[in-house]
């Protein structure tokens, strides 16, 4: 089997774990990017084809949180994306609660499956229609989902909601324009919350936030998940904000998956190059004084990938076989790691 043709598969279930809720296996979404064909035609140009996500598994236990962090343009969003139906996947799958998920989108009881599982975006400013009075955005999936109709019902229901979230139950007659960017982010939340889903998939939900802001609307989520049982799929650049929220870290580098472990293991101890070079470069209280190591080079265009392991340019530890062979996720002291300097003792 050729390197490419490699899929990681996520772990069984150990004995007296809990079931996996989600579970994605080899997921992968490719764009075409190419220049319109005429253009092609006539400047003798290939298509391009841009893998955002290139194989990625992981499970996410019920009531447990799943970040996924790397930098930008990594593929965390478009993983988001997949999760929620919004794109659909070029290759592999994705299973809630132990069904297929995207076969069930495109059946009639698809909306069903919509409702147990729903997103909260990154921009509060530009999630929510700022022609609507709060009352109608939180109301909108009730409605869309035929769960409540009377009038008195649905004004009942909004009002409970924006309460869980900290806003008063007669914020539902003012607009988004009259919140900060924070009140925002809870109104987001709380529609969110409508339907009662099982699993919310969070895409940078703070980034837009000042930090202040950012601890409060992510001491709600936690309180949300432990009152409700939330499961979560957290998306984030900020490794402040993930340590302080997941059980397990994913990272990602280039559509791919590097390094998966429980949060403690993967701070602690962390076993790919890339997830030391992105925890050098986080300022220490203790280390006052000290140069902070910068993350070195650069991410390699994504439409042109180097061969072997994507992170061999930038990788201390890279020899021929990095450069050749593409690494597999695969079980290494307790840790999924992708690196086959981890794999050989390299580093």
């Amino acid at each position: 089997m050729s390197p490419s043709m490699h899929v990681s598969q996520p772990l069984p279930a150990t004995d007296g774990a809990p079931t996996p809720l989600v579970v994605a296996t080899d997921l992968a979404k490719t764009f075409d990017v190419s220049a319109p064909w005429l253009n092609r035609v006539l400047e003798r140009q290939p298509r391009q084809l841009l893998r955002a996500v290139d194989g990625v598994s992981f499970e996410i236990a019920k009531g447990q949180t799943l970040a996924l962090v790397g930098e930008s343009g990594c593929g965390k969003s478009t993983v988001a994306r997949l999760l929620v139906g919004l794109y659909e996947p070029t290759r592999g799958g994705f299973q809630f609660d132990g069904q297929d998920a995207h076969a069930a989108f495109k059946t009639p009881q698809g909306r069903q499956l919509r409702r147990r599982i729903q997103m909260i975006f990154q921009d509060p400013y530009a999630s929510l229609n700022p022609r609507w009075r709060v009352g109608d955005i939180v109301a909108e999936p009730l409605i869309e989902h035929g769960l409540l109709s009377g009038e008195s019902e649905l004004q009942a229901r909004v009002e409970e909601l924006l309460r869980s979230v900290g806003l008063a139950a007669a914020d539902r007659v003012k607009y988004p324009h009259q919140f900060s960017g924070g009140q925002r982010q809870r109104i987001s939340i709380a529609r969110a919350l409508a339907t009662s889903p099982e699993f919310l998939v969070c895409d940078e939900p703070t980034s837009a936030l000042d930090v202040s802001v950012q601890a409060q609307v992510l001491n709600l989520m936690k309180d949300l998940q432990r009152q409700r049982g939330l499961t979560f799929l957290f998306i984030s650049h900020n490794l402040a904000v993930v340590r302080h929220v997941s059980d397990r870290v994913g990272v990602m580098y280039l559509g791919r998956l590097v390094e998966l472990a429980d949060k403690h293991t993967l701070f602690d101890s962390p076993r790919h190059p890339y997830t030391r070079m992105l925890l050098d470069a986080i300022p220490k209280l203790h280390a006052t004084g000290q140069a902070r190591v910068p993350v070195s080079g650069e991410v390699p265009n994504p439409l042109n990938p180097p061969t072997g392991c994507a992170f061999n340019p930038r990788c201390p530890h890279a020899n021929e076989r990095c450069r050749n062979e593409r690494p597999v996720l695969q079980t290494i002291d307790g840790v999924r790691v992708a690196c086959h300097a981890v794999e050989e003792g390299r580093c």
